[in-house]
């Protein structure tokens, strides 16, 4: 997956799919809890996005960085908050509304494990109400998860 991903990515023309595969990797290796690998793919993918002018591309890899930070082992709360507040800036401004409820869920989840719930319970709140409206059941179910967990005061990072 990584040399399909890294092949795309060093081509001069677009490449159809190139952003799909970089952010699945990056995913990938997240939930494999290799997060410098997940990292080195999200900021590598990041800069050539940017540097091509591929601005729905830079969005979807500062959410995935901005999981990547709010990762248990890591849980670097400042940079994860900045990431997903760019992400969801360009998405709002390309009108991407599944990253704008990605962005939002991602928030809310931040916020709910660093004991803001009020702010959690309104990003949750959009993002469960974008979910709704896209009819996007799995994510849908993950965000009233969250939800509910914030009501419940079951979330929340100790020492973070």
């Amino acid at each position: 997956m990584e040399d399909a991903a890294r092949g795309l990515a060093e081509r001069t023309v677009r490449v159809p799919g190139w952003p799909g595969r970089v952010g699945a990797l990056g995913g990938a290796y997240l939930l494999a809890g290799r997060l410098a690998d997940a990292t080195r793919i999200a900021q590598d993918g990041l800069t050539t996005a940017r540097q091509r002018g591929e601005r729905a591309v830079e969005g979807q890899l500062l959410r995935v960085l901005g999981d990547i930070a709010t990762h248990p082992d890591r849980v670097e709360a400042d940079i994860a908050e900045a990431h997903y507040c760019q992400a969801l800036a360009l998405a709002e401004e390309l009108g991407l509304r599944p990253l704008l409820a990605h962005c939002h869920l991602g928030l809310g989840k931040l916020y709910a494990r660093t004991n803001k719930r009020e702010q959690a319970r309104e990003h949750l709140t959009t993002a469960t109400t974008l979910y709704r409206e896209m009819d996007m059941p799995f994510w849908l179910e993950q965000a009233e998860a969250e939800m509910r967990q914030c009501n419940d005061g079951t979330r929340g990072w100790t020492g973070a």
